[in-house]
């Protein structure tokens, strides 16, 4: 059975490597050999050092590639909207089965994908595009098919849980531990996509759809960085005996389902809190099943191609067996609900004038916006003065109204930090 590969950056070398150093474990999993057929690539003449396959192989022209009668299956690992949607899409309709870790495209235009997929009566596999060697979206797809989710939250992006890592072991600022992470190798020359949310934000939509059986996007996601979060939020986190994550939170509500990416203070106890360094976690509720955690290597070329090769092996046995392809499980159409609808709890932290009063105006304030204040400390006196809020659970729009109304009052000089709360 042969495979066209489209990319061979760090995963798809390490997918070569793979299908190579595995071949005849491979080929007695699918009950047939599995057969490289072309890489295509960027430039023919990089060196790729000792990789094991035939120079010969290597080609720019992925659509040629692709649309060979031998080819069987096309593994997608370029990334990003174009071309990949232009050379799926082309391979599907050349009856070729895909398997693919882009998850962008897949939060952006998965349903075309899939409509594609089963009309053409071939697979459509993706593991790969959340939390690498984790295996999460095949239990969400089968294992729990029979339960009801109500909820998913997790860590899915392993630049910014080092940051955040090491903000809390050592008190460095966000630009210091930015700086360590890209000197390691876990930031990208251009951190914006998972700095800045966007990469969560794509895993986000998938795990969200797959969870609720219903179409949701990247646009549909709500979405904060950690570029704001600061040395002295992940003090009042640690005061609070909490740690401050990038989180990932999917919920369903009813008819309601929503999903976000923001940083949030979550407590010590919580199974995500020990979560360190450049892993992922993804902590699952369902009705019958209860409490799950999936944990493991979330990035990097090796574990991500192992996400890719297991669902080569599933491909390949399907196309093997003559399988009907596993069609979109979106029939339940949900509602998705605006973040200012999302039910949440608020850290505020304000820097206020050190005089009679301010606690009583700054309680009247949430009192008027219907938020219940959980807890209030203050810190500091004369300049240093400060006040420290921790709400009960309210809308979104309430918590966003009342810090918009507190920055205003005149005995607060500035609203330092506003931070959600969860896993309570």
């Amino acid at each position: 059975m042969k495979v066209a590969l489209l990319g061979c950056g760090n995963v798809g070398t390490e997918v070569v490597r793979l299908l190579h150093a595995q071949r005849d474990d491979l080929a007695a999993r699918v009950g047939e050999p599995l057969e490289l057929a072309g890489v295509a690539v960027r430039r023919v003449d990089k060196d790729r050092g000792d990789l094991p396959v035939d120079a010969s192989l290597f080609t720019t022209d992925a659509r040629e590639l692709i649309t060979r009668d031998d080819v069987d299956i096309v593994v997608e690992l370029v990334g990003g909207i174009e071309p990949a949607r232009t050379w799926i899409t082309t391979a599907i309709g050349r009856g070729k089965s895909i398997v693919t870790g882009n998850k962008a495209l897949l939060a952006e235009d998965g349903a075309s994908l899939y409509r594609a997929a089963s009309a053409a009566n071939v697979d459509l596999y993706y593991e790969a595009s959340v939390a690498a060697a984790i295996p999460l979206l095949r239990p969400l797809r089968e294992s729990l098919h029979g339960d009801r989710i109500v909820r998913v939250m997790g860590i899915v992006n392993g630049t910014t849980n080092f940051i955040l890592s090491r903000m809390t072991e050592t008190g460095a600022g966000f630009a210091e531990a930015l700086e360590e992470a890209s000197d390691l190798g876990y930031a990208e020359a251009d951190p914006t996509a998972d700095v800045e949310g966007y990469d969560a934000a794509a895993k986000a939509a998938i795990l969200a759809g797959l969870a609720f059986h219903t179409r949701v996007t990247a646009s549909d996601v709500y979405r904060e960085g950690i570029t704001e979060v600061t040395a002295s939020d992940v003090a009042s986190a640690v005061h609070m005996d909490c740690v401050i994550k990038l989180l990932c939170i999917a919920t369903r509500d009813g008819a309601d389902v929503s999903a976000r990416v923001h940083p949030a203070m979550i407590p010590r106890t919580h199974p995500l809190a020990s979560v360190n360094g450049a892993y992922n976690a993804v902590f699952i509720e369902a009705e019958a099943a209860g409490q799950l955690m999936f944990y493991g290597a979330g990035a990097g070329g090796a574990p991500t191609a192992s996400a890719v090769l297991g669902d080569l092996v599933a491909v390949a046995r399907s196309r093997r067996s003559g399988a009907s392809a596993a069609a979109e499980s979106a029939y339940a159409d949900l509602r998705v609900r605006p973040m200012s609808e999302v039910v949440t709890r608020y850290h505020v932290s304000l820097d206020v004038d050190d005089e009679p009063g301010v606690l009583a105006e700054v309680a009247s304030v949430f009192a008027e916006h219907g938020v219940s204040m959980r807890t209030v400390r203050q810190t500091g006196r004369g300049d240093e003065a400060a006040l420290v809020a921790v709400t009960h659970t309210a809308t979104d729009a309430q918590l966003s109204a009342t810090v918009d109304e507190l920055g205003k009052l005149p005995a607060v000089r500035q609203v330092a930090s506003v931070m959600r709360v969860e896993g309570e």
